[in-house]
């Protein structure tokens, strides 16, 4: 703070009033040199002198006026009333005040008092002391600066192994400073001596870090907590979360147990909507999200398994890479997987099987990047394998807008806290784009290459480049936020329609499939039947045939059998008839009989 001292002095004590003029030189005394006096001196030879450059100061003390203060209490009782009325008997008040009430003075001091409230209650009405005049001015439309940004600093990691920028947190009051995680991901590949800090760096000072962070294992992800900027959550690569105060010093102020912390590399870490400020949650690729209070860290206080089957198996769990949670929906939180699916949880659901909502499948890879848009929170962006996808969460089948596929990997991305149209995407090869659907929506409104209105990108190499993008990028245009939701709307319901017509399409693909099914059905159980007729003919007729051929052997066997003789008396004549088992021959001649002469 400046002090300022005014010295304050009358006009009559300043003296004759000083009248300045211009004229000529002139000499007033001349004194000639004397050498004689040089006997007085002896001359010094060498001369040292010491020369001070900086500027001089001066230290000076003020004792400002002190205040007495004094605390008092005041104990209000109720009185007025007149010595015949009690306060306390609730009759004889109603009575005293309706006699004053018919009182002529009564109505006149109310009167005049009422006119008096009456004026100042018109002139706050008129005037709003506490009105913000230029809070709900529409932003100025800025069409003719084309999309650009320059870069402010770079702040490089001070080791000598360079380690990746994992993630980057800004400081929640005035974005006066950033907190940057390194580590290295390469599986088993960190090289020998690697450094495990991280630091939080002050954006005028790039040259060396503010603070420096100690944690007990290289930090992945790193967290301001918004309502105490002193604080900060991280997650380690070996599955702990770690919590500082930077008023205590670089060392960890609470840690996790590592038997009840994750067991891979924590991706995300997000502070949660709390009466405390010390509520927060975490995810890792071992397909656990766990909640945590500061307080008590040693365990965490709940755990839901990523298990979409709703089995809680933990080796059927989707690994969990990256966190959304936004304070108005105090009961959602979002999940995007390794598999590039995004889980929708409930975390108020009584089991750990019903937390699981929904999911929103669209990637072919790992979701990098889950934020919801700050002004439309029902729609979300995602950042994986080769493209960007912005959801609604009335459409689970597919994303409403998309980017087309790039030739290098998708890293990261993010929305613009200022402008709903406006996201940012980096991609492997060190590109940074900017989209603004307003602008166009095919193509980024803007890609740098190696490099609120200030971005800040890490890199592979541990540099972290600050850049100020332009004026048209960071101020909201005019009817935005309407355009915006016109296209969220629009793209919904196109996603809507499509959804729509491929489930037609496919209920009728199925009513064709059935109907084939079925005539397939008839005309296989019209050639069964017709078999079966064959066959149960076949059957018929060779039980016939089997009965035919056992009659005939029946009746082959009692031929075989042995002669019987039999009399017959015709015309009074003894006839012998002679049965053996051949058949009778019978001649040409009918009268022709082979007959035999019997004794008598």
């Amino acid at each position: 703070m400046e002090i300022v001292y005014v010295y304050v002095k009358k006009r009559s004590e300043f003296g004759k009033q000083c009248n300045f003029s211009d004229r000529q030189a002139e000499l007033n005394i001349d004194i000639p040199p004397n050498p004689e006096l040089s006997t007085l001196y002896v001359e010094r030879n060498p001369v040292d002198t010491g020369i001070q450059c900086s500027a001089s100061m001066s230290e000076h003390e003020a004792n400002t006026e002190r205040f007495e203060m004094e605390s008092c209490g005041v104990n209000h009782v109720e009185g007025g009333w007149p010595k015949d009325v009690n306060p306390q008997e609730l009759e004889q008040t109603i009575r005293f005040r309706k006699k004053v009430e018919k009182d002529e003075n009564y109505i006149n001091a109310v009167m005049q008092l009422g006119s008096i409230m009456e004026h100042c209650i018109k002139q706050n009405n008129a005037i709003d002391i506490y009105e913000e005049y230029f809070d709900d001015e529409d932003g100025v439309e800025v069409t003719e600066e084309a999309p650009s940004a320059k870069t402010i600093n770079v702040f490089r990691d001070p080791q000598e192994i360079k380690r990746a920028a994992t993630h980057l947190s800004w400081h929640p009051d005035g974005n006066r400073k950033l907190a940057i995680a390194y580590s290295c991901l390469n599986f088993q590949r960190a090289p020998l001596g690697m450094s495990h800090e991280s630091y939080i760096w002050d954006l005028e000072n790039p040259n060396r870090p503010e603070i420096v962070l100690k944690p007990p294992s290289p930090l992945v992800t790193l967290e301001y907590n918004p309502k105490d900027s002193h604080v900060l959550l991280g997650g380690c690569y070996n599955g702990q979360i770690a919590c500082w105060d930077t008023r205590k010093g670089s060392l960890v102020a609470e840690l996790s147990t590592i038997e009840f912390s994750h067991r891979d590399p924590v991706y995300g870490t997000i502070w949660l909507q709390s009466k405390t400020g010390t509520e927060c949650f975490s995810a890792s690729t071992d397909g656990q999200v766990m909640w945590w209070d500061i307080r008590k860290i040693s365990e965490p206080t709940e755990v839901v398994i990523m298990d979409i089957s709703r089995k809680e198996q933990l080796e059927n769990a989707l690994g969990a890479i990256s966190l959304e949670f936004e304070s108005t929906l105090p009961t959602k939180f979002m999940v995007g997987t390794e598999q590039g699916i995004v889980v929708s949880c409930n975390r108020k659901a009584k089991t750990s099987a019903e937390k699981i909502v929904c999911t929103f499948s669209g990637h072919h890879g790992p979701i990098y990047a889950l934020q919801r848009n700050p002004f439309y929170p029902k729609n979300f962006l995602t950042v994986g394998d080769w493209t960007a996808r912005i959801w609604s969460e009335d459409s689970r089948e597919s994303s409403i807008m998309w980017t087309r596929y790039h030739m290098a990997y998708l890293s990261d991305g993010a929305w613009s806290p200022v402008r709903p149209a406006v996201f940012f995407t980096t991609k492997m090869d060190g590109t940074l784009d900017i989209w603004d659907l307003v602008f166009k929506q095919c193509d980024p409104a803007l890609s740098l290459k190696d490099t609120g209105c200030l971005i800040a990108c890490g890199s592979q190499l541990g540099t972290t480049t600050l850049l100020e993008v332009s004026s048209s990028l960071s101020t909201l245009q005019r009817n935005e936020k309407n355009i915006a939701s016109s296209i969220f709307e629009r793209e919904t319901r196109r996603e809507k329609i499509l959804e729509a017509r491929h489930r037609e399409m496919r209920l009728k693909e199925k009513g064709k499939a059935e109907g084939k099914d079925d005539d397939q059905k008839d005309e296989e159980m019209a050639l069964d039947l017709d078999e079966l007729v064959a066959k149960a003919e076949e059957e018929f007729f060779e039980v016939i045939f089997a009965e035919l051929k056992k009659k005939e052997a029946e009746a082959l066997k009692k031929k075989a059998k042995p002669k019987k003789l039999s009399l017959e008396i015709e015309d009074g004549e003894e006839v012998l008839e002679d049965h053996v088992g051949e058949e009778e021959e019978v001649g040409e001649d009918a009268g022709e009989e082979r007959e035999e002469d019997l004794p008598t």
